[in-house]
């Protein structure tokens, strides 16, 4: 668990790129997905389609981002021995809410994600955010932490569910309806018609390979920017 700290004192002149330095760890530097590693199971799993991963990716989202916030505005009310049981309880109270939202909102899409909206509450990402940022920084760079690491998350969830949708259905998001209602049904692209399909890009090792390819791509990129 690595531990991010600024600093505490509101300085007007370097707030700007304080922020920015906390948008740049969440987007690339300290992606949870590509660099810490953490939340695999629910992103390996769900990326079947992309809207299965945008599902997914909404809901660590703002559980992200209401956590962050909670802990920091109670993070001196709370004692240190306590801290990761009241942390825990905090990120529990928000995957329930998210978890009664999406059954009485999106019902069909919680039906197919199943098990992985309330195992959120076990994703190491959330959980470390809280202890490694929320608890030592005021509540506005907590709450910009966890979005951005929120969307970092979510793009590689997005961007595995794209590949493994392409390559195994021939299509874009498909089922959209599911998350946008009505309005979603006329959204799905076909990328190439009687498309048979490549049914190892949807199962498990799919998974595995496809994000390999994203960390290995990432890799690279960080490597011919370093010019090594």
């Amino acid at each position: 668990m690595t531990t991010d700290t600024l600093p505490t004192t509101e300085t007007p002149g370097r707030a700007p790129s304080a922020f920015q330095e906390i948008a740049r760890k969440g987007l690339w530097e300290n992606n949870p997905a590509l660099v810490q590693l953490l939340g695999l199971c629910p992103l390996l799993a769900v990326t079947g389609t992309v809207v299965n991963a945008a599902g997914l990716a909404l809901a660590t989202l703002l559980v992200l981002v209401a956590s962050n916030l909670t802990v920091s505005l109670i993070r001196n009310q709370v004692r240190t021995e306590v801290r990761i049981p009241v942390f825990v309880l905090v990120i529990a109270s928000f995957v329930t809410a998210v978890e009664l939202i999406m059954e009485a909102w999106f019902h069909q899409l919680y039906l197919v994600l199943g098990i992985f909206i309330p195992l959120i509450v076990t994703n190491c990402a959330i959980l470390g955010r809280a202890e490694a940022f929320a608890a030592r920084n005021p509540p506005g760079r907590a709450a910009l932490d966890g979005l951005m690491m929120g969307v970092g998350f979510g793009a590689v969830l997005l961007l595995l569910g794209a590949m493994r949708e392409a390559l195994g259905q021939g299509t874009l998001l498909s089922n959209a309806h599911l998350l946008l209602g009505e309005a979603g049904r006329g959204l799905e692209i076909t990328l190439i018609p009687d498309y048979p399909g490549y049914l190892i890009a949807l199962l498990p090792p799919g998974a595995f390979i496809g994000l390999g390819l994203i960390l290995a791509g990432k890799n690279w990129l960080e490597q011919r920017r370093s010019g090594a």
